[in-house]
């Protein structure tokens, strides 16, 4: 018997069924090849070694559009030699038994100009920049201050949905088995949901309804790409990141889950604040995510945020969630669902190589069968 009998246990998520609820959390790494933002050989070899037999791999967050891209080497989902590359991704990972879903993602505000100076300043759902003291990643990796975002025009929404459209018809060409929409950690939805960003008077902005009719505009579009059993929903009810916040984030984010629940997705993937910025807090006195929305959705709830083997295995046992993501740990773990099964020693990640680079601190983390010869 496992000693966590909870998370080794199978389980249905839309169309998909599990072996187990141990799943890889969307990762940004930069490791795509320039110029064009393309999946490589090295990538589709990360995601082989954290693939495994019925397991759910969430890709790292692909932008849909150049408009849409906020960090330099991220990887895109809106061009043939993209599309071309991911396929290597997701045939390595079948190769294994696993499945992957690929993240869709616009930025929005939390990009620079020198990412995509053909379109301009970055946009948002108002010209309200970020103020928390954090700074942009040019082209080049440079940080500089967060430039103030044009406010998209109602006329150019339908062209957002387009784009997400034409990012879900490119995931299923390069052969993922679904999507996740990034509504979450201060990104384009979200800098429409939540109402310390948008102070737009249209019908985007003003009351919850009107600030979660983009994002459910999306999904509405996704699912008639992919069906309904095929698209997740990534949320970030209590996060800071990128300076986000909501006078009021229990009442938008059941409204908005209870919504996304009434349209039948796969899932829903809820941050707890704990894990806001990439970093992990023992403050208990946040409040915890997965608690007070689970509820609201009837459909695979998805927990993420700072979990252990043993606090995930609680988290399910107590109905708090189905399934976790794990971010840290698979990263410095490729085999992170057969350690957790055996009990064994956990890698150590090590945050200086998170981000750009090569091979290092990417795909050379051993697994328990190489670091027993």
């Amino acid at each position: 018997m496992t000693t966590y009998p909870h998370l080794f246990s199978s389980f249905q998520v839309g169309d998909l069924t599990l072996a187990h609820r141990i799943v890889l959390a969307p990762l940004t790494r930069l490791r795509s090849t320039q110029p064009g933002d393309v999946p490589n050989q090295l990538n589709a070899e990360y995601y082989n070694q954290r693939a495994s037999h019925g397991g759910l791999l969430i890709s790292e967050a692909t932008q849909i559009s150049r408009q849409g891209k906020g960090y330099p080497a991220a990887p895109g989902i809106h061009t043939d030699a993209q599309v071309e590359g991911w396929k290597l991704v997701t045939r390595a990972v079948h190769d294994k038994g696993g499945f992957i879903f690929l993240q869709l993602w616009h930025v929005g505000r939390v990009s620079h100009t020198s990412l995509h100076p053909e379109t301009g300043l970055p946009v948002s759902s108002s010209a309200v920049p970020i103020a928390d003291g954090a700074q942009a990643l040019t082209a080049d990796f440079q940080q500089v201050p967060f430039e103030t975002p044009r406010a998209l025009e109602t006329s150019e929404l339908p062209g957002i949905v387009a784009d997400y459209i034409k990012g879900a018809e490119n995931a299923r060409a390069a052969g993922f088995d679904g999507v996740e929409i990034h509504s979450a950690n201060g990104y384009l939805l979200d800098q429409f949901l939540e109402d310390n960003v948008n102070h737009r008077t249209d019908q985007y902005g003003g009351s919850i309804e009107n600030r979660a009719r983009l994002l459910l505009e999306v999904v509405d579009a996704v699912v008639k790409v992919w069906g309904k059993g095929r698209v997740g929903v990534r949320l970030s009810p209590y996060g800071k990141f990128s300076d986000m916040g909501d006078s009021n984030p229990e009442a938008l984010f059941t409204y908005v889950i209870e919504k996304l629940s009434q349209r039948g997705i796969a899932y829903v993937h809820v941050i707890e604040p704990r894990a806001g910025g990439g970093a992990t807090s023992n403050d208990e006195s946040q409040p915890r995510t997965a608690p007070a929305f689970r509820k609201a959705f009837h459909g695979a709830f998805i927990s993420a945020g700072g979990y252990t083997a043993e606090t995930a295995d609680q988290a399910i046992a107590h109905g708090d969630a189905d399934a976790v993501a794990f971010g840290r740990l698979f990263l410095a773990n490729p085999d992170l669902p057969e350690r957790f099964r055996s009990g064994a020693e956990l890698n150590t990640p090590n945050r200086h190589t998170f981000y750009g680079g090569s091979e290092v601190g990417y795909t050379d983390y051993p697994s328990l069968q190489e670091a027993t010869r």
